[in-house]
């Protein structure tokens, strides 16, 4: 007897073959018949309409901490992703030093301020009860909703290995092997591989480079060449130049990291502007070049213009511009006052629109600003026009008119930029970039920034937008970008297409209505803790592994989700 069956729904599988009608039937959490299914069944349903895809696979988020407190990565498995990758950017829970309860604390702090985590939210909602990185995939295994694959964070082992030493410290020879050693210890409990960051943007709770960034070639080489040793591995790094164009020396380490491997090397977020033009070929070079030298070096990049939310009040990517970090440091009475004099704002924007500044040159048209939430009398009536228009009124300048309104709210009011690359131009450039064989869809960051950003819901968006908005992809195609894509370069076994004997992680949405709502601020963590979440409209259900997880946008209260494990659940995809 089959679990369920979906009947008549047209299935798109996921390798970008044609859609066709079907029913499909599970059992024992596997796709077990695919076509007209006569078989009895304790459930069923009409499907008739609806569209069938294999889950969606998300390769760059940060559910690390979030799956403790919520087992259903909300809301990504809502947007119907049932696999996410977490581990990212050099930045995980775990290995914890057992001689040193403080590691804990400071990771914690870490992770507060560089991926934007609510501190109350990671003290009070996970357990921090494991020290090995085995240990900490034990602490998921049976409670989570979706399938989760870790990578393992360069800060966790250097931290573990070299101590507070980890922040400006150079390995000796010894501690470099016992970092390798604890590399393949994470690995064979089950971490895809290793994650790394050399980003001039990534600092710990005291303000300094995290770990990773004090690392040399020769310690991440060393490090890659342990990756090669196991079975099902991968690498993810990040460097500043991600941000907007890598110099030479990004390019000659991300591709001599891949070689040293054997394995892909993916990295996030290539941004697409048609105002940029040159950033694209530039950044596909390490592609290129890794292809040649026996490596792969893959881009994430984004099919949809993520909602963010920014404040002067709080840390955001405003912070990052160069020069505006120990401004927006300082204490809120001290930065009103600095914010309102007119050399230190010339200042400011000078940086803001220099060279350095890069892709966050991208932040500087503040007359393009929306005001979103206001708390002040002073402000009234100001909620959801743009800055400019305002300006007009007034006869300021922008920057000097929006610190005013936001000095009105002692810096609390929300500020949403509205991206500059949202033009026929660079829609036209990403749908090309997109057949890149080294692009992917992906680098939603979930799970982390989450009072700021909102990109979870690309994979609803993305296909509403592809269904009936500029349609630069055709049904088949989009799905396959967002499954069988990334399920093949991890390494995936059996996941990521509708096929017989394979896992049965399902989505079923109406064409008509697929979409993603507008991003709201709620207080659903931790301590009462902010995050901007989104609606998913039009996803009837949600199985995982076979079972029902998500309903008409509710969770079912299944935790069906698995623990993937490098070598068990994925297979070596190859460079060589």
């Amino acid at each position: 007897m089959l679990d369920h069956v979906i009947k008549g729904a047209a299935v798109v599988d996921g390798t970008g073959a044609p859609a066709y009608t079907a029913d499909v039937g599970i059992r024992d959490g596997r796709v077990a018949v695919i076509g007209e299914v006569t078989q009895e069944a304790r459930t069923s349903e009409d499907a008739t309409g609806l569209i069938l895809t294999p889950g969606f696979v998300d390769p760059h988020t940060h559910y690390d901490a979030q799956l403790f407190w919520d087992p259903y990565a909300t809301p990504s498995l809502n947007h119907g992703v049932t696999t996410v990758v977490g581990g990212n950017c050099g930045f995980t829970l775990a290995p914890l030093h057992p001689d040193r309860p403080e590691d804990a604390d400071y990771t914690r702090r870490m992770m507060s301020k560089v991926e934007g985590m609510a501190l109350v939210a990671l003290e009070e909602g996970a357990p921090w009860s494991w020290h090995s990185f085995g240990e900490y995939l034990d602490a998921l295994e049976g409670r989570i909703a979706v399938n989760a694959g870790f990578m393992v964070g360069h800060c966790a082992l250097r931290r573990y290995v070299m101590g507070p030493q980890a922040i400006g410290g150079q390995p000796t020879g010894e501690q470099l092997a016992a970092m390798t050693g604890l590399l393949r210890e994470a690995m064979d409990a089950g971490a895809w591989g290793l994650s790394t960051t050399q980003s001039t943007s990534h600092s710990d709770g005291d303000g300094k480079p995290v770990a990773s960034r004090h690392a040399g070639p020769a310690e991440l080489l060393a490090l890659s060449r342990a990756v090669g040793e196991h079975e099902g591995t991968q690498i993810e790094a990040i460097v500043a130049g991600c941000l907007d164009q890598f110099s030479d020396a990004e390019i000659d380490l991300f591709v001599e990291m891949s070689a040293a491997a054997g394995r892909p090397l993916n990295w996030n977020v290539l941004t697409i502007d048609a105002a940029v033009p040159e950033r694209v070929p530039r950044q596909l070079l390490a592609s290129e070049r890794a292809r040649k030298a026996g490596g792969r070096v893959v881009a994430l990049t984004m099919p949809i213009l993520t909602p963010m939310n920014m404040s002067l009040g709080t840390f955001c990517a405003l912070n990052l511009i160069p020069g505006w970090g120990p401004i927006l440091g300082l204490p809120v009475p001290e930065r009103i006052e600095k914010l309102r004099d007119p050399d230190v704002r010339d200042g400011m924007l000078r940086r803001a629109q220099s060279k350095e500044a890069g892709v966050f040159r991208r932040l500087a048209n503040f007359g393009r600003y929306v005001i979103g939430d206001t708390y002040s009398e002073a402000n009234a009536g100001l909620t959801g026009r743009v800055v400019e228009d305002i300006v007009e009124e007034r006869g300021q300048e922008p920057f000097a008119c929006l610190v005013e309104i936001c000095a009105n709210d002692e810096l609390r009011t929300v500020l949403w930029p509205m991206p500059p690359d949202n033009d026929p131009a660079s829609w036209a450039l990403r749908a090309e970039t997109w057949q890149h064989e080294d692009v992917l869809l992906g680098g939603s960051d979930a799970g982390a920034h989450l009072d700021r950003m909102c990109g979870a819901p690309y994979t609803t968006r993305f296909l509403g937008d592809c269904l009936r908005g500029r349609k630069l992809a055709g049904l088949e195609q989009a799905v396959k970008m967002l499954t069988d894509d990334p399920a093949r370069l991890f390494g995936l076994r059996e996941r990521g297409r509708v096929r017989e004997g394979w896992h049965a992680d399902l989505v079923l949405f109406d064409p008509e209505r697929i979409d993603a709502g507008p991003a709201t601020l709620v207080h659903d963590l931790p301590g009462d803790s902010p995050r901007l979440d989104s609606r998913a409209l039009g996803v009837r259900a949600v199985w995982v592994n076979g079972v029902e997880a998500i309903r008409d946008d509710v969770v079912t209260g299944a935790v069906p989700g698995r623990v993937l494990r490098s070598g068990q659940d994925t297979e070596t995809v190859s460079t060589r």
